[in-house]
């Protein structure tokens, strides 16, 4: 088990990390993907659901992304808390079913450490910032849950609650 910065322990993910189309553009998962939908619709509706979040079509990401936007304050507490403009996450749309997101390096390192997720390919280049990871579809509701709680830690960085992220420069996009 792994612990975030400054959240809580996060589980290990069972089983092996599904194959994903890193290092092409663009990410996605290839296999894993959940049977039910249950468990997606789910993790949308509550996700949508943060204060101050809008969906919108994302502006970074594959035709039929669903965007969650943060409606509240500036983006300028921390800019690497967002993958464009005041979108701080997006869910991809079937048959890939994962998700890119901002969460603080540290917090981001001990996620995939856990084996919930893997940097964007965008990372290792210093296209993006340390703070851009995906997240790997969740498989069952006990998941979602999980990964419901790595959005909202995605959405309070994207409110400057967790501190500011230091971050060395890098390529903008």
């Amino acid at each position: 088990m792994s612990r975030t910065d400054r959240g809580g322990p996060v589980t290990t993910r069972p089983g092996p990390r599904p194959r994903t189309t890193a290092p092409d553009i663009p990410h996605q998962q290839l296999d894993q993907q959940p049977e039910d939908p249950e468990a997606r619709e789910w993790l949308a509706a509550t996700v949508f659901a943060l204060p101050g979040v809008v969906e919108e079509p994302s502006g970074i990401s594959v035709p039929g992304a669903r965007a969650l936007v943060n409606q509240r304050g500036e983006p300028s507490c921390c800019p690497t808390a967002f993958l464009t403009g005041r979108e701080f996450a997006h869910l991809h749309p079937p048959p890939d079913l994962s998700l890119h997101l901002t969460l603080p390096t540290a917090e981001a390192e001990a996620v995939i450490e856990a084996g919930w997720a893997e940097w964007h390919p965008w990372v290792p280049t210093g296209r993006l910032p340390p703070t851009v990871v995906m997240v790997y579809a969740p498989r069952t509701r006990d998941e979602a849950a999980i990964v419901e709680e790595l959005v909202q830690r995605s959405w309070r960085f994207s409110n400057c609650e967790l501190g500011p992220e230091q971050t060395p420069e890098f390529e903008s996009h």
